[in-house]
């Protein structure tokens, strides 16, 4: 189903106006940081856009990245003490483009300072419920673990399974094994046997990952050690992703150190680490922050498939 242009612009500026309206309820403030970086971001499965300034040597790094997020100067604010902040604005992933993505795209990401996961993501719900209402409509809310939602989906314990008992579900797609691990075919299963079956009017927020999903959150001792992160779904559209943030530098240079080494062995571009951030993580107070892909949830008020329908122009015109 198409949108109308117009129509597509105006819920837009709609549903900025109630994001806006929902953190000024809750004294969250509204910042701006820096769209370019010294620093890039190490994920793997992340490819970043680049540039180089070519002003005086004085300024600092002659390359620049294009942020994939506002993650870490948001967290340089958080460190500075400047409490519960959001920011609304454009990121880019370079070679993300298609039906369903597009390069450039609007991330809404919030910080709670003093909160964990848990009540992030009651609020991340609230939030989402809101959008819905603003068009009259309504959403069933399930709050499910990582390893309930394996087992009641696919009868799978995904700490336990092994890797032949996790690729038997995906035999149709004839996925070859080279290169993927436990967490690329549990990720599989999400994507194309789990995700498809959520229902149109439900909400999907699943709790809890496993320790090795961690990315920047706290990982809770356990057995099995579990990563405080979640994530929430609309239909079948992953909207937003959070943690209870990680605020040991050590640790976190270690992941991102990690995160290289497999960019090594991918073949894959080394990333310069973002010191800035690491040198104030330590003083970052305790925090619950999670991003939320705009364009994501204006597909789902739209009741569209395609990005290009809810964006002015979409990549191939821009």
């Amino acid at each position: 189903m198409g949108v109308e242009p117009l129509a597509a612009l105006q819920l837009r500026a709609r549903l900025y106006a109630l994001l806006r309206a929902f953190f000024a309820d809750r004294n969250v403030l509204e910042v701006e940081t820096p769209i370019l970086s010294a620093a890039g971001n190490t994920e793997p499965n992340i490819e970043s856009f680049s540039t180089r300034f070519s002003g005086h040597v004085d300024a600092g790094a002659r390359e620049r990245w294009l942020r994939t997020s506002p993650e870490y100067p948001l967290k340089r604010l958080l460190a500075a003490g400047i409490g519960d902040c959001y920011e609304l604005g454009r990121v880019f992933r370079n070679g993300e483009a298609g039906g369903r993505h597009n390069p450039e795209f609007t991330m809404l990401e919030w910080y709670r300072v003093g909160w964990d996961h848990r009540r992030l993501m009651r609020e991340t719900v609230a939030l989402v419920e809101a959008a819905l209402a603003m068009l009259g409509r309504r959403a069933e809310v399930v709050v499910t673990s990582y390893r309930q939602l394996f087992l009641d989906g696919l009868g799978i314990d995904p700490a336990h399974a092994t890797i032949d008992e996790l690729r038997a579900p995906l035999a149709e797609y004839g996925i070859g094994p080279d290169g993927l691990g436990h967490d690329d075919w549990l990720d599989l299963l999400i994507t194309h046997k789990l995700q498809p079956a959520f229902p149109r009017d439900r909400i999907t927020v699943i709790h809890d990952y496993p320790a090795s999903q961690c990315a920047l959150a706290k990982i809770r001792p356990g057995e099995p050690p579990l990563a405080e992160r979640f994530e929430l779904y609309l239909s079948r559209y992953e909207l937003a992703n959070g943690y209870h943030e990680l605020n040991d530098a050590v640790e976190q240079r270690a992941r991102f150190e990690r995160d290289n080494a497999v960019r090594r062995a991918r073949g894959l571009r080394e990333i310069p680490l973002d010191e800035r951030l690491l040198g104030v993580l330590d003083a970052m107070p305790d925090c619950a922050g999670v991003a939320l892909g705009v364009e994501r949830l204006l597909m789902c008020l739209a009741d569209t498939d395609a990005i290009a329908d809810v964006l002015a122009y979409p990549f191939s015109e821009a």
